[in-house]
């Protein structure tokens, strides 16, 4: 056999159309090169989500893996990729997989690989794997073969995340929450880790529908118009909503508000230094918003910066000092836990701050961007003929009358003025240029997303 074209690793793991790349033969041949790349002798945990034949697809990635003489733990049930993650830690495990497409429309799937820290595994072993594609034939059952053992993967995890939680301090506060599951696998585990507080919860899309209501499952603000008109109607005190497979976060506030995940992370740096009184950095990708600059400056902490993709933010965790991470399109992560995203653990945290400053989200919120400064941040996908990158040379030395300060190239191409910013940044698979754009105005920052379509077709940089 040769390498296989069909399967490449991106940003998160290999994602697929199910029934065209997506296929029993596909992920056959991804296993048994997961499985060379590990060796024989090792132990491998295995999640998937909700999508449609997850269960099957994980069912056939165990079979390979353990006819490969290497024992797999194989979850009895869809579960968050953050309790999977944490299982590849607490099992000591060599290796974990996902089967999960996140927050891609109901016709992907993918596939994901942990590490043994429970973090994302960096580009070199996805490499690696990758150059094993097809080397070897998958393993038919043999001698070798070790039977897969099915476990309930969710209970430490929700243990983990009531005992890293203030229990005591929440037990006995009434707040009203809703939970937006998004028909994904974060399911109502919010609901097991808050038994035996007051806090009213409730939950909506938290069933399983493979087609995800016809809606991508990803928390943007436009898939969120129900949630965010029951906060208001029905007068929550905070929503949340998590993705596909539970990684990332979105949450509304009281009267409907929409808090943009750029802000939660912002939220949970101030709570777990200030309230919690941790120390460590921060790290923000490339197109993170320039509020996290203005509050890493005044709590005297580091600011780490990050090409895009949670897998750097993850690999950094790993070797520094950092108190949250995030990315602009809501995957968080915090200390003292594993160097992953986890939406319900983010939004737990959410809950803790309000009881901690006894206001509710809005108010908070408010004051943090009184502090700190008020951005709007606005992105467009420019669906293109052909692929096509920027050029340094052709770009523009002052957006809207203001004087470009700084250019960054090592992710895309970042033009930087004084409280506003535009980026470009190609898709590696698809001709479609992503847009960027930061300002203290929405107005503004529309502006700018108009002002980079404008330089990518009329220039054709």
């Amino acid at each position: 056999m040769q390498g296989n074209s069909e399967i490449k690793f991106g940003t998160d793991g290999w994602r697929a159309v199910i029934g065209d790349t997506y296929n029993f033969k596909n992920l056959r041949i991804l296993a048994q090169a997961t499985a060379d790349y590990l060796g024989e002798g090792k132990k491998i945990v295995i999640g998937f989500d909700t999508r449609f034949m997850s269960g099957k697809f994980a069912f056939v990635v165990a079979e390979v893996i353990s006819n490969n003489g290497i024992e797999v733990i194989l979850s009895d049930r869809p579960v968050p990729t953050p309790a999977l993650s944490l299982a590849v830690k607490n099992m000591k495990a060599d290796l974990g997989i996902m089967i999960t497409a996140s927050h891609n429309p109901a016709e992907y799937n993918g596939f994901k690989v942990k590490m043994p820290s429970g973090g994302a595994a960096p580009v070199e072993v996805t490499q690696e794997i990758e150059k094993l594609l097809g080397q070897k034939s998958p393993v038919e059952r043999n001698e070798k073969t070790i039977s897969v053992k099915e476990s309930d993967l969710t209970k430490d995890y929700v243990k983990f995340i009531r005992s890293y939680i203030d229990f005591k301090k929440i037990k006995n506060k009434k707040f009203k929450v809703l939970v937006d599951a998004m028909y994904g696998s974060g399911d109502s585990f919010i609901g097991q880790i808050l038994k035996g507080t007051k806090i009213k919860l409730e939950f909506m899309r938290n069933s399983i529908n493979p087609s995800f209501g016809g809606k991508r499952p990803e928390p943007v603000e436009e898939n969120l118009e129900e949630l965010k008109e029951r906060v208001k109607k029905e007068k929550f005190d905070l929503g949340i909503a998590l993705d596909g497979d539970a990684d990332r976060i979105a949450a509304v506030a009281p009267g409907g508000v929409f808090i943009h995940p750029q802000k939660i992370l912002g939220l949970l740096a101030l709570h777990l230094n200030q309230d919690r009184g941790w120390s460590g950095g921060l790290v923000k990708t490339i197109c993170g918003t320039t509020m996290m600059d203005n509050i890493a400056n005044f709590l005297k902490i580091k600011l780490y910066e990050t090409p895009v993709g949670f897998k750097y933010i993850s690999n950094l965790m790993e070797t520094e000092d950092i108190v949250a991470g995030g990315e602009e399109a809501g995957g968080m992560g915090v200390k003292n836990y594993i160097p992953e995203r986890d939406g319900s653990m983010a939004g737990m945290l959410l809950i803790e701050m309000m009881i901690f400053r006894n206001k509710n989200i809005l108010k908070i919120l408010n004051e943090m961007e009184k502090q700190f400064g008020k951005f709007y941040y606005v992105r467009a996908d420019l669906h293109l003929e052909k692929r096509v990158e920027p050029k340094k040379e052709n770009l523009p030395k002052e957006l809207l009358g203001k004087k470009v300060v700084d250019i960054k190239d090592y992710d895309g191409l970042k033009l930087v003025c004084v409280d506003q910013w535009l980026m470009f940044r190609g898709s590696g698979t698809e001709p479609i240029m992503r847009i960027y754009a930061e300002a203290k105005s929405l107005t503004q920052a529309k502006k700018l997303l108009e002002l980079g379509k404008k330089v990518i077709l009329e220039n054709g940089v």
